[in-house]
């Protein structure tokens, strides 16, 4: 792979997302979300930093999501993928170079979450390993979806399902425990479990054990996606 080719995919994403509105605000929402219901509601019995770890969850599961999937499912739409892959840029330099601009800028929205929640030193940095590991896979199940999809409308009528599964489960399933005992098995319940004991740390075997195979299946349906797709071949 050639870094100069994915160093120019990732600043062109940067300039396109100032343009894009729609992009764009996936990165913002949540956070300022955040922010607002943290220093705004004062609620007798609520956990300490109850909201933010609500929206930091549902952050993960939306925003890397749908921003990967958009701006693929987009590219493709509209030829200028193509464009780029007839360029000599290969579709792996692509991805990465797209992959790496999504975790880049949740990782910012990471950051002030973990800030807001007045987390610092070494517990901020757990706080924010562990929502990298979300966004990254989330990042990894959207690059699956835009590259299966043949265009923007399809893309979304996948992503939305998905994304409503694995950013709302972890909230529905502390009013419910047969949903809790679906939930268990997603890595946005784990990552909300490990966010919520940030202070006080307890990684168990189950929690890794699950991460990790989610992160296998992401990685099989994206080998599988990839090498099935046209986006594997210059015809995109």
């Amino acid at each position: 792979m050639n870094l100069r080719k994915i160093r120019a995919i990732f600043w062109k994403q940067i300039k396109d997302t100032l343009k894009n509105k729609a992009v764009l605000i996936q990165f913002l929402m949540f956070p300022i979300l955040g922010i607002i219901m943290e220093m705004s509601t004062d609620i007798e019995g609520l956990a300490d930093n109850y909201f933010i770890m609500l929206f930091a969850t549902m952050y993960i599961g939306m925003a890397p999501l749908t921003s990967i999937a958009a701006i693929i499912s987009e590219e493709k739409e509209s030829n200028t993928l193509r464009v780029l892959i007839m360029s000599n840029v290969k579709a792996n330099e692509y991805l990465v170079g797209v992959g790496s601009y999504v975790v880049g800028a949740c990782s910012v929205g990471a950051i002030i979450f973990g800030v807001t929640a007045g987390y610092t030193g070494v517990t901020l940095l757990i706080f924010i390993l562990i929502m990298m590991v979300g966004i990254i896979l989330s990042t990894l199940l959207g690059s699956v979806i835009g590259i299966g999809s043949k265009n923007q409308m399809a893309s979304t009528s996948i992503v939305v399902p998905v994304m409503i599964v694995f950013s709302f489960l972890p909230m529905i399933s502390m009013f419910n425990e047969t949903i809790a005992k679906v939930s268990k098995y997603t890595y946005t319940q784990q990552i909300n479990t490990l966010l919520s004991q940030v202070e006080h740390l307890n990684l168990k075997n189950e929690n890794a054990l699950i991460i990790a195979v989610n992160m296998l299946i992401f990685l099989s349906l994206f080998g599988y996606v990839y090498g099935r797709s046209r986006f594997n071949a210059t015809g995109v």
